[in-house]
């Protein structure tokens, strides 16, 4: 685990910690391959194919868009045509949900145990993705989480999604959270650091687990990194390794 020491200091004693907003894939469910493989399957479908120089230019930007709107994702690769980005978003929907349904959805190592510790602390869960509405209900079904969680947020359901903040202050207004600095972001995208940073979330936590590297994820506002969501629950529960800087890493 790494703090970023030029914010680490200014974070609340974890005890003040009454929200956790923990982002989906990559973070609490291992499904990244099958995640670039709708991503692939989608725009496949509006004649970009792999081996094409166009190919690897919308990956290169789903990469760096990942953590953001999936819609979004798509009107990036296809500006200014509505009707391809809606089109290609709608492949990328059944492909993703066809390919849980098919092989399931596996938790990131620590997760199960990880919701388990922060519920016994009475710390409230929302999951917020980028995923639909429709996708995030179906992960949730597979996963199993249902009654793990207070809260399930997508863009849908706030007007905007990351890296703006507003799913994180949503969660806030809806779990009726006293203070924004009551709140513990975790994900593994420089949108989800961005998210949680601009909410005004006191943790802000990258994990390893995902697609960004940690570069990345400390130039999207990170205080900390962590290994995996495994290692969450002793920041958000334990106040010394919420102020203590630490020097190194197991990465």
């Amino acid at each position: 685990m790494v703090l970023d020491p030029g914010r680490g200091a200014g974070m609340t004693d974890a005890s003040s910690i009454k929200l956790a907003c923990l982002d989906l894939a990559g973070t609490t469910i291992g499904d990244i391959a099958m995640v670039e493989r709708a991503f692939a399957d989608a725009i496949a479908t509006q004649g970009i194919v792999p081996g094409t120089g166009a190919y690897a230019r919308a990956m290169v930007h789903v990469h760096r868009s990942r953590g953001c709107p999936k819609i979004e994702v798509f009107r990036g690769i296809f500006p200014g045509n509505e009707a391809q980005a809606q089109a290609a978003n709608l492949t990328f929907e059944r492909a993703y949900e066809d390919a849980i349904e098919r092989a399931g959805l596996f938790p990131v190592p620590g997760t199960v145990e990880a919701l388990e510790k922060l519920r016994a602390a009475d710390v409230k869960i929302c999951v917020i993705t980028g995923f639909s509405r429709a996708t995030l209900s179906r992960v949730l079904s597979v996963a199993g989480w249902m009654d793990q969680i207070d809260l399930a947020l997508c863009p849908e359901d706030t007007g905007r999604g990351r890296p703006w903040p507003d799913m994180v202050l949503t969660a806030v207004l809806r779990l009726r959270i006293d203070d924004v600095r009551q709140v513990a972001v975790v994900g593994d995208t420089e949108s989800d650091m961005l998210c949680g940073s601009r909410a005004g979330a006191s943790i802000v936590a990258g994990v390893l687990t995902g697609v960004h590297s940690r570069e990345r994820l400390l130039h999207g506002g990170a205080n900390v990194i962590l290994d995996s969501i495994a290692d969450f629950p002793g920041l958000v529960l334990n106040s010394d390794a919420a102020k203590t800087p630490a020097a190194t890493s197991s990465r």
